[in-house]
């Protein structure tokens, strides 16, 4: 990581050198009678930095090049702007062609949208309209999340807006590092993982097989969208909903297929998504599937009955927008070119409109006798015995509990041998920890 760190660092050395040629060049052709030489390009992005190999890669133009640097400039040089305009004016004055606005807390010049018209450009109005593709929908840098261009108040020119590059290509362009978002208010999400393995899971043959063609998935989706070229017939993203009680491993099993196929998982935090204010709800939703459109993550929606649920007869207003915030939802979700889990404790509580849309239903039921058996056994230590007096399989026959349930009882009995310093795990803890679970889901039982 020190090395690549040193090979963005020095390579970009050259970089910057050519792009302050190439503002210069823009400043003399424009504000002098010199005519200069535009700088050579030839060696800028031929080394082993992240950067370089990225443009390769994607096969980017000279314009589109400059825009990357003009783009990431301020995080790794914050007077770059000001120097080279000071340098120009020495006595002081102002170029409004050149764009470009201040920052709340950034003291250097960021660059805007106006500022790559003016470089590449310059007065040439046909090239600085055809600069404004780079920030459609469907270029490169919008695409994959490159970079774009922020929104600006009504009334001004969109071009005016801040050239703004992702931190994550930022981090991975800079560090060589690829930067994982953490929750906040524009990503209402957490990254999920678990340290067990598949053999950990105990679920019915049936959903076990299930799971395994969302692992398939996951696995050559890509193979049959490009390499088959069956993109105009298949839509893109797989749509799954994980069905039944508390406790039965929809979590585990979404954290297990991130696991096995290298892909991360996000949970979804549905209390920072979901607003009582107009708009707001689409608004939150729409900074969350941006950020994913270009990243191979599986989106967790866990308890998606709060968020999903079925549309009602519109009787008011509210019912008016919580119903178009399910129809944004599903259009969202069917445009989502990534695997999707929606679960819930109640697959009628389900529109219907999500349900018809789904690759998959998955049903995980409560475990059956041999199940819980096979959960006790995985899951109570092997660091100590069992008391003579222990009888998993009756323990599995007689109490019907989930698999949260058994590790809550695990845990429970656990701390209880340790503290009372017992040799063996009393058949007394395991009841009491049994009967705690059920006390706290409001059931009844006889211990």
């Amino acid at each position: 990581m020190e090395k690549t760190l040193i090979q963005n660092t020095v390579h970009f050395n050259s970089k910057l050198s050519f792009l302050r040629e190439v503002i210069e060049y823009r400043l003399k052709d424009n504000y002098t009678t010199e005519i200069p030489i535009f700088p050579k390009f030839d060696h800028i992005v031929s080394d082993d930095s992240l950067f370089s190999i990225f443009v390769r890669k994607k096969e980017l133009s000279l314009e589109e090049v400059i825009t990357l640097l003009l783009a990431i400039v301020p995080h790794i040089s914050p007077n770059f702007f000001t120097t080279i305009i000071s340098d120009f004016l020495p006595n002081g004055g102002e170029l409004p062609e050149f764009g470009g606005v201040k920052g709340k807390n950034h003291r250097g010049i960021i660059p805007t949208g106006e500022t790559v018209q003016f470089i590449i450009g310059g007065n040439d109005i046909q090239q600085r309209t055809q600069l404004t593709e780079m920030f459609y929908e469907d270029h490169l840098f919008r695409s994959e999340g490159v970079l774009y261009l922020d929104s600006v108040p009504i009334g001004e020119p969109k071009m005016s807006g801040r050239l703004m590059m992702d931190e994550e290509y930022v981090e991975l362009f800079t560090t060589g590092k690829i930067l994982k978002p953490t929750m906040s208010k524009d990503f209402p999400a957490e990254r999920i993982d678990t340290q067990l393995d598949w053999d950990d899971l105990v679920l019915n043959n049936k959903t076990l097989q299930q799971i395994k063609e969302i692992e398939t998935w996951l696995n050559y989706n890509d193979i049959v969208l490009h390499d088959w070229n069956m993109k105009s017939r298949i839509k893109p993203g797989y749509r799954i909903l994980f069905s039944g009680p508390p406790g039965t491993g929809k979590t585990l099993t979404a954290t297990l297929l991130g696991k096995y196929t290298g892909t991360d998982v996000y949970r979804i935090d549905l209390s920072m998504i979901v607003s009582k204010y107009i708009g707001e709800t689409e608004k939150n939703l729409s900074k969350l599937f941006d950020k994913a459109k270009n990243k191979s993550w599986i989106l967790f929606f866990d308890e998606a009955d709060a968020i999903f649920g079925k549309r009602t007869n519109v009787r008011d207003a509210h019912d008016k927008y919580a119903n178009q915030e399910v129809s944004y939802l599903l259009q969202r979700i069917e445009a989502h070119p990534g695997l999707v889990i929606l679960a819930s404790n109640f697959k009628n509580n389900i529109d219907t409109a999500f349900t018809r849309r789904f690759q998959s239903i998955i049903e995980f039921e409560n475990p059956s006798y041999k199940e819980r058996l096979s959960l006790w056994q995985k899951n109570l230590p092997d660091k100590i015995p069992l008391d003579s007096q222990v009888s998993l399989e009756e323990i599995s026959k007689k109490y019907a509990i989930t698999g949260a349930n058994i590790i809550n009882v695990v845990q429970f009995t656990c701390l209880k041998t340790i503290a009372a310093k017992h040799e063996t795990i009393q058949l007394d803890t395991l009841l009491e920890g049994i009967k705690k679970e059920y006390l706290k889901e409001g059931k009844m039982v006889t211990i």
